[in-house]
């Protein structure tokens, strides 16, 4: 009965099992395709499949990933994307991630993983060193996970996500 309430081993960045070497995808995305993005994060499905349909599948699948779809957090992984579902797992506190993406060099992902986590220098250093785009995107995303984790502490809402 006490391993319920035990944190599964395996949940950080890397899983166990079958591990093979994938190829980490590049990350390169006009203003617009990160509207796209911030649009579908806020909810909008229509774009949210376009990006899907038109060669953008890793950021439709990683809308479900921020909404702890489990599956959609393995495709990440599977697929070239850890620095996107390092940026997931750092936005939810997860402090290997963060560390992961500060060693990998990706000190954007790791800004916008503070400033959605509620850290103020994240948000800061965003202000100061990204683009409006890049902005927009981080705010929705902190809207997305505060909404869960407000979903999560209301207890009428208990199991319903």
């Amino acid at each position: 009965m006490l391993n319920w309430f035990r944190k599964k081993r395996g949940s950080g960045i890397i899983r166990k099992g079958k591990r093979h070497k994938v190829p980490m995808k590049p990350l390169d995305y006009s203003p617009k395709i990160i509207l796209a993005w911030t649009k579908a994060i806020e909810g909008n499905e229509e774009i949210q499949n376009w990006l899907a349909e038109n060669g953008f599948e890793e950021l439709a699948v990683s809308i479900w990933a921020l909404k702890l779809k489990q599956d959609a957090r393995d495709w990440l992984m599977e697929n070239g994307y850890p620095h996107i579902m390092a940026m997931i797992n750092a936005a939810e506190g997860n402090e290997p991630a963060r560390e992961w993406l500060k060693t990998h060099n990706f000190i954007l992902f790791y800004n916008m993983a503070l400033a959605i986590d509620g850290e103020k220098e994240g948000y800061q250093w965003i202000q100061a060193n990204s683009t409006p785009d890049i902005f927009l995107l981080t705010q929705a995303m902190k809207k997305l996970k505060d909404d869960i984790e407000e979903n999560h502490n209301d207890i009428h809402k208990f199991g319903t996500d």
